[in-house]
């Protein structure tokens, strides 16, 4: 019975990895390319004006399995938590945290599609103003989403950092926001290029792959 729960577990860890992979190709689908930019925006780029509409619908749609795999990952990661009043508040703050990141995915989409629609249709001398102030009328929800999602990664930090996880206390350290931090600061190293623009724009799913693989090597170092 133990040895099922824990392949149980092992199983949705595996479908959160899918889910990134789906959240993370869709980044990388919508922002490689060319990274020469003339605006305040550095990812309305040469590149991302000439990539075709398939690759942003695709990456839309990528999103839908995406987010159900990524989340039924996170909320069987409940069952590491050993308290079961924090584990309530967990799933509370992983829902609430669950519900911005299509829209947010669906706000730089959209931006990037007219975007690149706007360059191939004739309107190329207006593109850039267009889809400037459409972000700039619509860019408070980006810290909006993000107080959203943070708190869920904040408190999971907490719960390991006091104990009040399956895993040793220096597991808190491989917390998402940390890898996350760790891969900022390379992708900043790194020279202006196609893969930088996909790199920086996968940041989130790129950190996630990892932390789902570290997870999912101590679980299973557990059987």
């Amino acid at each position: 019975m133990r040895m099922m729960k824990s392949k149980t577990k092992l199983w949705a860890l595996s479908a959160g990895l899918l889910g990134c992979f789906c959240f993370g190709g869709g980044d990388w689908l919508m922002m490689y390319g060319n990274p020469t930019f003339e605006g305040k925006l550095k990812w309305l780029t040469i590149g991302t004006a000439a990539i075709p509409q398939w690759r942003y619908i695709l990456a839309m749609v990528l999103a839908f399995p995406g987010i159900v795999l990524y989340g039924s990952a996170l909320f069987a990661a409940q069952n590491y938590i050993t308290d079961e009043k924090k584990k309530k508040v967990y799933h509370y703050l992983n829902a609430f945290g669950l519900t911005p990141w299509i829209a947010l995915h669906l706000i730089y989409v959209v931006i990037l599609s007219l975007f690149a629609w706007l360059n191939n249709n004739g309107f190329s001398k207006d593109a850039l103003l267009i889809c400037e102030s459409l972000f700039d009328n619509y860019s408070w929800l980006i810290p909006v989403c993000e107080g959203l999602m943070l708190p869920v990664f904040l408190y999971w930090f907490y719960l390991q950092i006091t104990g009040n996880t399956i895993f040793k206390k220096g597991m808190a350290f491989t917390n998402v926001l940390v890898i996350f931090g760790i891969l900022k600061e390379i992708s900043m190293m790194m020279p202006e290029s196609g893969f930088r623009l996909g790199f920086t724009n996968g940041l989130m799913s790129e950190s996630m792959i990892i932390w789902f693989l570290l997870v999912f090597l101590e679980i299973g170092g557990r059987k």
